[in-house]
């Protein structure tokens, strides 16, 4: 890259950070008038003690606790103490249940399916997808996911989200950013569909053909600051091309992808829905699959041998199915093929991988489905076999061992960030409760109060 073209990109982020700050101040009168929820609070305004009625602190064990107080200070839990104590800023949780914040593995925060969506891919600018990032990353905060992991958004607005939001900047989740994802010429997600010229014009470094050109396009993401390397390691159903649902990369151009990620520190993580492209990323050493629609007992042999995750996103699979079979389909014939053909699958698939000892982390593709819904993920869950205790599990201690933030996620004790959810009833017994959030804490400060 010239010094002009890094010198322009500089300044492009740093207008899209602007941007972002003018959007989350402009939308806070907006959204104060739908939601019983206080301004946020800063967590430099002292301690601020939480009174719970019912508290679920480690979900790996599922042992409720009654009548706590987390003592909190600054963006920390410093304590955990019996009764209700304290003086000063005290938040009244005595009537809820209270659980870790939520963790969705698998998001697109930039965008939302929609029968624009193919028009919106090429007159939407960066700019415009940091706007809708913006409003979409606080729906997702205000539904009680604490993290998220973006898995697919352009470098420019996606990095520079991710950092407004870490600087306080914007309100929304913690986000766990892979930038553009790392797919084959003319795969699922290089784009398609569209003519020669326009095509040409979009396509973007991450695309990629031979193994020593898969190598440079992991580095060229994790210069631009990946946190995580996403590939498409077989076709997708949203691809308007009718290519399928198989194997996309050789095994070649996989082993030097997963080798180069790890050489740098980056994790990752594969679209894969044919069992050729799931058993393939996973005997050369991937670290987590998303959708794996298609697996078979030899995947399910090699997850465990492996100690890989499975991210099933089926609501997801729930969205597209119905979307296809519907009467205001919007997809097109390519699309609305693998939808049919994929999306009733995805129940039995869970089935079978939890039977089968499979480690499943919770993420649900929302982008695809609609953001802010993210909680249905349980139920569909519940459906395909799993307790609601093994969901919410998925989606806190399991999701933070997946996304390698345990320190910092999934369950609330001294030293962890104060990132915590409440709802009314009891989500062990009825998980639907999770859809019906009523208090959002993250780092410190209090998002939702009703």
């Amino acid at each position: 890259m010239c010094k002009v073209q890094a010198l322009f990109r500089e300044d492009f982020v740093k207008l899209i950070t602007t941007l972002l700050a003018a959007a989350a101040l402009f939308a806070t009168t907006s959204v104060a008038a739908q939601t019983p929820a206080p301004a946020p609070v800063s967590p430099t305004e002292g301690t601020t003690f939480v009174h719970v009625g019912r508290l679920l602190a480690d979900p790996e064990t599922g042992f409720v606790q009654r009548d706590k107080t987390l003592v909190i200070e600054g963006n920390r839990i410093i304590e955990v103490r019996d009764g209700f104590v304290g003086e000063g800023r005290i938040v009244d949780l005595r009537s809820s249940f209270v659980l870790p914040g939520l963790i969705d593995s698998h998001v697109h925060l930039t965008g939302e399916q929609n029968p624009n969506s193919r028009l919106e891919g090429v007159t939407q600018s960066d700019v415009d997808q940091a706007f809708v990032g913006a409003r979409f990353a606080r729906r997702t905060l205000m539904a009680g996911f604490t993290t998220v992991a973006d898995l697919g958004a352009t470098n420019e607005t996606i990095f520079a989200l991710r950092d407004a939001v870490r600087r306080g900047d914007v309100p929304g989740p913690r986000i766990i950013a892979s930038g553009e994802s790392v797919s084959v010429h003319g795969g699922h997600g290089d784009i398609n569909g569209y003519r020669e010229d326009i095509m040409h014009m979009f396509t973007g470094e991450s695309i990629c053909s031979g193994a020593d050109d898969c190598m440079r396009a992991v580095r060229l993401q994790v210069r631009s600051g990946a946190d995580i390397i996403k590939i498409t390691a077989t076709g997708g159903v949203l691809s308007n091309t009718a290519a399928g649902l198989g194997q996309q990369f050789s095994d070649e151009e996989l082993a030097a992808i997963i080798g180069a990620a790890h050489r740098m520190g980056r994790q990752v993580t594969a679209h894969a829905h044919g069992v050729d492209g799931i058993n393939a990323f996973l005997r050369a050493g991937g670290d987590s699959i998303e959708h794996g629609t298609y697996l078979d007992d030899d995947s399910i042999r090699l997850f465990r041998r492996e100690g890989t995750y499975l991210v099933p996103t089926l609501l997801a699979g729930d969205f597209v199915g119905r979307i296809a079979s519907g009467p205001n389909n919007f997809f097109t014939p390519a699309q609305t093929a693998k939808a049919l053909e994929a999306g009733p699958k995805m129940l039995d698939m869970v089935r079978r991988a939890h039977a089968g000892g499979v480690r499943i982390a919770f993420g649900t593709d929302s982008g695809v489905s609609a953001h802010g819904d993210n909680a249905q993920e349980f139920a569909l869950l519940v459906r395909a076999g799993m307790t609601p205790l093994e969901t919410i599990q998925a989606a806190t201690v399991n999701a933070a061992a997946h996304l390698r933030i345990s320190q910092d996620a999934g369950r609330i004790a001294a030293g962890m960030p104060a990132d915590l959810i409440a709802v009314g009833g009891d989500p062990l017994t009825d998980v639907t409760e999770l859809e019906r959030v009523r208090f959002v804490m993250r780092g410190g400060v209090v998002y939702r109060e009703e």
